[in-house]
């Protein structure tokens, strides 16, 4: 029976379960994202996220506790470099986990285990939007607003040149006729 035993086996001995976790960690710190299958992505996120959380203290115990688990010194000063400053504001939840499809030799179910603040496409550096104020037509933006408002104006200047011309016409004609009327 397995009654409250809740970390994953995978199917291993404790020795060879510890070294190929270590060595999948080591990668992923290495290269920020693998592919593996979607129970080993599992069990690395829970053997790799408390190493990062203990990067984010860089001491001496700390270094050494993570050594003992990792045994690669390329990693550890990856991990207590680069990797802890940019995780530093996190509280948690270092790593994301995308399920792909199934292998094609044995359909094992496969997956995509990535740290969270080094993938580009998800992280923007663009400004957060502000909110549009709402109101009862359609939503238009600030430039498009410019636009026909500057339209607008244009118009009315139109509306007011034809008005005077019209204007100005109109006075002729009355001019015209009335200088007619005194000629007959």
């Amino acid at each position: 029976m397995r009654h409250g035993k809740k970390f994953n086996h995978l199917g291993r001995k404790a020795a060879h379960r510890k070294a190929m976790l270590a060595n999948m960690a080591c990668s992923l710190i290495e290269h920020k994202k693998i592919t593996t299958t979607l129970a080993k992505a599992k069990a690395l996120r829970l053997y790799v996220e408390p190493l990062i959380t203990k990067s984010k203290k860089d001491t001496t115990h700390s270094r050494r506790t993570v050594f003992s688990y990792l045994k690669q010194k390329e990693a550890i000063t990856e991990l207590f470099g680069d990797i802890a400053t940019k995780v530093s504001d996190r509280e948690g939840g270092y790593t994301r986990i995308l399920k792909l499809s199934n292998r094609l030799g044995d359909n094992a179910q496969m997956a995509f285990i990535e740290l969270v603040d080094f993938n580009d496409s998800y992280i923007s550096d663009d400004k957060p939007k502000k909110k549009k104020a709402r109101r009862g037509g359609s939503a238009k933006t600030n430039e498009t607003a410019l636009v026909t408002e500057e339209a607008f104006v244009d118009e009315q200047l139109v509306e007011e040149t034809v008005v005077e011309t019209t204007e100005e016409t109109k006075e002729e004609e009355s001019n015209d006729s009335s200088e007619e009327k005194k000629e007959d």
